[in-house]
């Protein structure tokens, strides 16, 4: 293409990363944000377009709600970051052949502080 340096490569990101870079901008505030701030907030050059796609697709999942505001829309996270991460983990669960399985090699791989943690609420949720 004219105008363009082939020495120069853009690092494209995929689509799940950038949902994350979204949502990640938006667990770090208490407010909605609009999609000119989120824009601001991550990293790297980020199109306007880019955000507002990215923003439509979790939308659609569910993952954001929308609140608007006079003509412009501002997002927040529908989940906190714990609660998608314990969706993620029951999904794959409910994938998989043997979920037993998958929890026992789940738990050998836990650091020393997250198998407490394991414990402690193990241990509360048998009262």
């Amino acid at each position: 293409m004219a105008g363009r340096d082939p020495q120069v490569r853009v690092e494209r990101r995929s689509a799940g990363e950038l949902e994350s870079e979204v949502l990640a901008a938006l667990w770090a505030t208490d407010r909605p944000l609009t999609p000119a701030e989120i824009q601001a907030e991550i990293d790297g050059p980020l199109a306007y377009n880019t955000v507002h796609t990215i923003l439509k697709r979790l939308y659609d999942k569910g993952l954001v709600l929308r609140d608007a505001d006079g003509r412009r829309g501002a997002y927040r996270p529908a989940k906190n970051a714990a609660e998608l991460t314990a969706e993620a983990m029951r999904e794959a669960l409910d994938r998989g052949p043997d979920p037993i399985a998958a929890l026992q090699q789940f738990v050998t791989g836990l650091r020393p502080e997250e198998e407490r943690a394991l414990r402690d609420l193990l241990a509360g949720g048998a009262r």
